[in-house]
């Protein structure tokens, strides 16, 4: 069943979430292939030092903890996973693939961050028994700076 292309314009949001350090080095360690240290002792061993390393951190340009790039998808995937599962559009969750996402980068995203992000279903289109939903999101940090803008597609198989 194809999607109904009135949910385009469809909004979600806001939601706020608070950025710490921990946060942030549990990330990092667990993206580059270690264990997050609430089951032992991070290592950090192939995360990028400016993500878990204090003092690499304060050494490098930002001048303290940044996270890294996907960390991206810990904060503004929210209305692409409420868009996904809301009733009003009425998606096959079994069916569903989330397909592919983009991130631009804005501000770097620092421990004591305040971010609040939005989304919106912009695109809803269907390709022989596939449906498409993407979502925009976007994501701001307390001094409004724009840190992130993220494209989620979903592909549901007809």
């Amino acid at each position: 069943m194809a999607i109904d292309t009135r949910h385009v314009g469809r909004r979600y949001g806001p939601f706020r979430t608070t950025v710490c350090g921990e946060r942030i080095r549990d990330f990092s360690v667990a993206v580059s292939g270690g264990t997050p240290g609430f089951f032992g002792t991070a290592t950090g061993e192939g995360a990028h030092p400016w993500t878990v390393d204090e003092e690499a951190a304060r050494r490098s340009p930002h001048g303290g903890l940044v996270a890294p790039p996907t960390f991206g998808v810990t904060f503004a995937m929210q209305p692409f996973a409420l868009a996904c599962a809301d009733p009003e559009i009425g998606l096959d969750l079994v069916r569903l693939l989330h397909a592919e996402q983009e991130f631009e980068y804005g501000a770097a995203v620092r421990p004591g961050d305040v971010l609040t992000t939005t989304g919106e279903v912009v695109e809803v289109r269907s390709k022989g028994s596939l449906d498409f939903l993407v979502v925009r999101s976007e994501t701001y940090n307390q001094a409004g700076e724009q840190v992130l803008v993220g494209r989620w597609t979903a592909v549901v198989r007809g």
